[in-house]
């Protein structure tokens, strides 16, 4: 398990945009819309994680509450598996609760799945496979 990526929830994407290209020197990667999650993302490579700021899409979206309730900030961490099915097994057989069990498809072309935070001292909790 490595940490993969830190997710921040972002007002403007355009902004934020601009201050992580200066920030780490160059322009994000990639920029991806997950419908399904009501947000938009964009992607940097730093060293071997990456940071995925996210936008929401639609008031009714995770991350708009999240946005409501908290501000800005950082959002969730991301770890990165090679068996996602057989580390959603393990962490239930260690007590940790997931937000859903069933992996979904997520931005950059992975599998993820979360632990709620409450079983994660407060962290929202991603794992994620490549597809």
């Amino acid at each position: 398990m490595k940490i993969e990526h830190l997710g921040i929830a972002v007002k403007s994407l355009k902004d934020s945009d601009d201050l992580f290209a200066k920030l780490l020197g160059k322009p994000a990667y990639k920029r991806e819309k997950v419908e399904r999650e009501g947000v938009t993302t964009s992607f940097y490579q730093t060293g071997d994680s990456k940071i995925e700021l996210l936008e929401a899409s639609n008031p009714d979206s995770p991350i708009a509450k999240f946005l409501e309730k908290k501000g800005e900030g950082i959002h969730h961490i991301a770890f990165g598996v090679e068996d996602i099915y057989a580390e959603i097994e393990r962490l239930k057989s260690a007590g940790f609760i997931f937000i859903s069990e069933e992996p979904k498809d997520g931005a950059d072309n992975k599998l993820v799945v979360f632990l709620h935070p409450k079983s994660t001292n407060g962290v929202l909790v991603e794992l994620c496979q490549e597809k």
